[in-house]
């Protein structure tokens, strides 16, 4: 039996975590600003990691075949992909999920909003030491990532569990340790760049991580899950999205994005992917994200 997310059905309604920053890193170039209609060019810029870099080459070809030209920037920099897009030196970008976006407008004054989804990130608590939640020592130190979008997901899973206790009346995407009201086995949180916790999980006795990256970092899902989030009503937060400047959602460009990287191509390709460790979403669009992105921002 799966331990992912059930998959909603495919609504097609076109033709189809910050700690340390990276050093950015071009591999090509991509500073076409938004104009008229006769500009076919595209710029995107992209992190370097195997669901971003794929589906934009695969989103490439398909606009090639349409007459659009896609030129990605793929960077290791989580930071400056909103920078840009914000600014206007890149069309869009795809490297995040809704929450991180909203949170990175509200601390840097930035403007980005999310165009459509490509996938759901799944994510939990995992261990290399122990076999349960219920197996964790007094005084367990668990990691989070830094990023406060991403912090209080572990918190969350906890305080279901009833391991925690945590102001019930914060949201998931804002709760902090400081929204902690009772720690009965005295945890010891350790906060690292988001991009890390897979990878050192060895180093603590349990940490919150994404599916993708725990995979990606060799460990057998089946032996080092403690538990996985449920599924949320809503899931646009940890929806990975394209982000646009407000007001390009409808433009051409935006549209042929769109259509592109939610293609059944790209969809397959998820499909394949670590074994589906990473769920292809279509389920907003430029249609219908306007409506659960201002809900979720005036949060």
């Amino acid at each position: 039996m799966s331990i992912f997310r059930t998959q909603k059905p495919i609504r097609r309604a076109l033709i189809t975590g910050v700690g340390a920053i990276a050093a950015l890193t071009l591999t090509s170039c991509g500073l076409t600003s938004a104009g008229g209609s006769e500009d076919r060019t595209i710029s995107i810029i992209v992190t370097e990691s195997a669901p971003y870099q794929e589906p934009t080459e695969i989103a490439k070809d398909l606009l090639a075949e349409d007459g659009w030209t896609l030129e990605p920037t793929y960077v290791t920099d989580i930071v400056q992909p909103n920078q840009v897009v914000s600014q206007g030196e890149y069309d869009a970008n795809y490297f995040q999920n809704a929450a991180y976006l909203r949170q990175f407008n509200q601390d840097n004054g930035t403007d980005v909003a999310p165009a459509f989804s490509v996938y759901y990130a799944p994510a939990g608590i995992f261990s290399l030491r122990y076999d349960s939640l219920e197996d964790l020592p007094e005084g367990a130190q668990i990691s989070l990532p830094v990023d406060t979008a991403n912090n209080g997901r572990g918190l969350k899973v906890l305080a279901d569990e009833g391991l925690l206790e945590v102001d019930e009346s914060v949201p998931v995407a804002q709760l902090s340790q400081e929204d902690i009201t009772d720690n009965p086995h005295n945890f010891e949180f350790i906060e690292i760049d988001q991009q890390s916790t897979a990878q050192t999980l060895s180093d603590v006795d349990a940490g919150f991580s994404f599916v993708r990256m725990v995979v990606e970092a060799d460990h057998d899902l089946g032996e080092v899950t403690l538990k996985l989030e449920p599924e949320l009503d809503d899931s646009l937060p940890y929806s990975i999205v394209v982000g646009v400047q407000p007001g390009e959602e409808e433009s051409e460009k935006t549209q042929a994005l769109q259509e592109a990287f939610q293609s059944e191509e790209v969809e397959e390709w998820f499909n394949e992917y670590l074994e589906g460790s990473v769920e292809f979403t279509d389920e907003y669009t430029t249609d219908n994200i306007s409506e659960s992105w201002a809900e979720f921002t005036a949060e």
